[in-house]
């Protein structure tokens, strides 16, 4: 007998589970922290929620938009709205890796080495402006943004959870910029594009930031303690054995797109997966849908695959390829047994 597409599964308390919290915990919570970011980002709650996703599933986020739209407001927001440590990196075309990771000191005193943190430590990491550093520098961030670790002179230092890097860029067309090499993106979990306001959300802005009071009026809702217990539970939703086929044949179909020169990888599948399963807990469910996967196809995989020249003068972009895929890869049958 096929296994049901949707389990009334119930995962059992054990030592990573937080038996003492609920899903109603978490999507209280969720709905603390996006009231509080929505007090400062105007009209903007779909790209709030696909934040907060990736926080809860342990992934990184890249804000890609022109300038001036609100990136790394965003970035600071959801820091701001969390109380923890929170580190800003301004990337520039002089800054070094051990900027990011840090260096090993020889004190006179003591006669010994000693590391000197980089902007890297901290829960919440907002590297603003990434592609304005030189892709030397861009790579510090691949050891500690896959492992949380970082490596420094043949010793290695964890990085405390939750950890999240939330990084801004504006599109590569821009003065100054140096794109992101393929290693980089593809440990983000999500690029997320913020776009121009609505004429009314405009104007709510202009009397919100009008008198230049910034981020003076978000408190935080939740801490660090808390969020980590939440990002535990997130990874106890169900995903039944259809789902995972899906979400893999939504992956292998841009490996064998004819408009693709470079498909999504097999850390993109295990991102989607764990994605949905926070964006399935935000709903209050305690199981993966293939709408779920759907919902997230684009801002998962469409930064980790490149169009071919064809594609490109068609005026084909990646996001566009995407949701035809999503919309050609069958669906699982819906289950018999619900």
């Amino acid at each position: 007998m096929p296994e049901p597409l949707i389990h009334r599964h119930r995962a059992t308390p054990g030592a990573d589970h937080p038996a003492e919290l609920a899903l109603t915990d978490l999507v209280e919570t969720a709905e603390q922290v996006q009231a509080a970011i929505g007090s400062v980002i105007e009209g903007k709650p779909e790209v709030t929620r696909l934040a907060l996703t990736a926080l809860l599933a342990e992934g990184h986020i890249l804000i890609e938009d022109v300038p001036g739209v609100g990136k790394t407001m965003l970035a600071k927001s959801i820091a701001r709205a969390i109380d923890c440590s929170v580190r800003r990196i301004q990337f520039t075309p002089d800054l070094m890796p051990s900027d990011v990771t840090g260096v090993s000191v020889f004190n006179q005193e003591s006669r010994e080495f000693e590391f000197k943190p980089g902007g890297i430590f901290a829960n919440i990491v907002v590297g603003d402006e990434i592609n304005r550093a030189s892709p030397k520098t861009q790579s510090a961030l691949l050891e500690c943004m896959e492992e949380h670790q970082v490596t420094v002179d043949g010793t290695t230092y964890h990085l405390e959870p939750p950890f999240m890097v939330v990084a801004t860029q504006n599109p590569i067309e821009m003065e100054g910029t140096y794109p992101l090499p393929e290693a980089q993106r593809d440990r983000f979990m999500m690029r997320l594009s913020m776009g121009y306001p609505s004429p009314s959300d405009e104007i709510d802005m202009i009397d919100t930031h009008g008198s230049n009071l910034g981020l003076d009026p978000l408190e935080p809702v939740t801490d660090a303690a808390h969020v980590h217990k939440l990002v535990r539970l997130v990874r106890h939703v169900y995903v039944a054995e259809p789902i995972k086929q899906y979400a893999v044949a939504l992956t292998a179909a841009t490996r064998t797109s004819p408009e693709l020169r470079l498909g999504a990888s097999p850390r993109a599948t295990l991102h989607l997966v764990r994605a949905a399963k926070a964006w399935a807990s935000l709903d209050g469910r305690e199981y993966v849908l293939p709408d779920d996967l759907q919902a997230l196809a684009v801002p998962v995989l469409a930064h980790r695959i490149l169009p071919t020249a064809e594609a490109q003068i068609g005026r084909r972009g990646a996001a566009e390829v995407v949701a035809d895929l999503v919309q050609q890869v069958p669906q699982p049958e819906p289950s018999q047994g619900r």
